[in-house]
This record gives C-alpha cells, structure tokens and sequence, in this order.
C-alpha cells in the first residue's frame, strides 16, 4: 500500500541553503506549517547525523500552526569541487486522539500511517562582490544611525568653526594693518628695531593661520569620527 501524501507545508519545500564562510555554525530555517484540523506528529532526520545538529527535531504541531527548525550545520572544510550528499527527511502522522506518549506512538505505527518528505542539502559560499556590497551597506547603516540630535549638534560645531576661521582672519588682517601703520611711523635711524617689531608682527599672523588650520583640521577629524563610527 502507498504511503499517503505529506500533510504538513514545508518551506523551503526542497533544498536547504547553508551559506558560508564555513568556519562557524551555519543555520538554516525549515518552516513546517500544519494546515489540516489534526495535531500532527513530526521527526527529522538526516543521512549525516554527526554534522548537523536540530532543534526541535521531533515535537506535535497543533492545527493551523507552524514550527520553525533550526537545522545547525557545523564548521568543517569547504571544498567547493565536493557536492553535497547530505540530505534530510521530515517524517510526520496524524497524531491519534487518545495519544499520551509520542515515543510509543512511533514504535507503533504502521507504515501506511507515516508521510515523509526528503529535502537535499546545498553549500554556497558568498561571492566577493556580495562582501563589498554587505560593507557598502553596513557603512550606509553606520551613518543612518545618527538620531537628529547628533547632526544638529555637528552642524553647530561647523557654524562654530566657520565663525573662528572668521574671527581669526579679521585679527591676521588688523595684525597686518599694524604691521605697515608701524612701517609708516617708525623713522629711518630705528630700522633695526623696525625690522624686529615687523618680524614679530609677521610671526604672529603665521601663528595665528597655524592655529586656525590646527582648529580647522581637529574639527572635521571629530566629524568624520562621529560619521564613520
């Protein structure tokens, strides 16, 4: 006598994908869905026991409701020349009205009572240009991530350092303006001292533009900081 058709709803219905790097556990999700008005018992099994581990593998699933399976591949040696042979197999019954132990329940069905699905296994790793994209993104997400209150505060530390560029260029230009009023003023037998308060002046508009690049420079090093991280 043929088995009869299975009743859950497997999704996905025919493969499960595990997508590397395989150097860690690798999960994959099988949704089984029981649409019929009966609890239905399930199992899952698998040809290589020893590299998968399942959670749940067996349970009861109530009518008109799902249950996820985690399905745990552990870390091995990809070979992508190697093809996979692993598969695996839900096997399910209509549980019976009166049932009190699942286990006895399984030892005592008869064949014609199991329904199976067999799934196959597939290893993929990720492409370079998917791990480009997967950067592009979480860099896109970083820079969401600040909250109006961050922007608006970096955008008053620009206005605060425009206005301090400003400021220091008015003093370079007044500095400049003394410097030749003294030029003007200081008589021909002082050009010794003439020369030195000139070389001061000079001196202080160069350390004046210094501090203005070291401010500009720290300013927007904290801001691309905040962006990035």
């Amino acid at each position: 006598m043929a088995r009869p058709e299975q009743v859950l709803l497997l999704e996905p219905p025919q493969e499960l994908k595990f997508r590397g790097p395989f150097t860690d556990v690798v999960t994959a999700t099988l949704k089984l869905t029981n649409p019929t008005d009966r609890n239905v018992c399930f199992k899952v099994k698998t040809t290589a026991p020893r590299r998968y581990c399942v959670r749940p593998n067996s349970g009861i699933i109530d009518p008109g409701t799902s249950i996820n399976v985690s399905v745990m591949l552990q870390p091995f040696d990809y070979d992508p020349n190697e093809k996979s042979k692993h598969k695996f197999m839900v096997q399910s019954m209509l549980a019976p009205r009166d049932m009190t132990d699942m286990e006895g329940v399984w030892k005592e069905a008869k064949p014609e009572e199991l329904m199976d699905s067999k799934l196959r296994c597939a290893f993929e790793m990720p492409l370079e240009n998917d791990k480009t994209t997967e950067h592009s993104v979480l860099a896109k997400s970083a820079s969401a991530s600040l909250d109006d209150g961050e922007v608006k505060k970096i955008m008053e530390e620009c206005k605060q350092l425009q206005m301090e560029v400003q400021r220091l260029r008015e003093e370079n230009k007044q500095i400049r303006e003394d410097d030749g009023l003294r030029k003007r003023k200081v008589p021909s037998l002082g050009a010794p001292h003439s020369n030195t308060i000139v070389t001061m002046s000079r001196d202080e508009g160069l350390s004046t533009r210094v501090l203005a690049l070291c401010v500009l420079f720290f300013v927007i090093g904290a801001i691309i900081g905040k962006l990035v991280l």
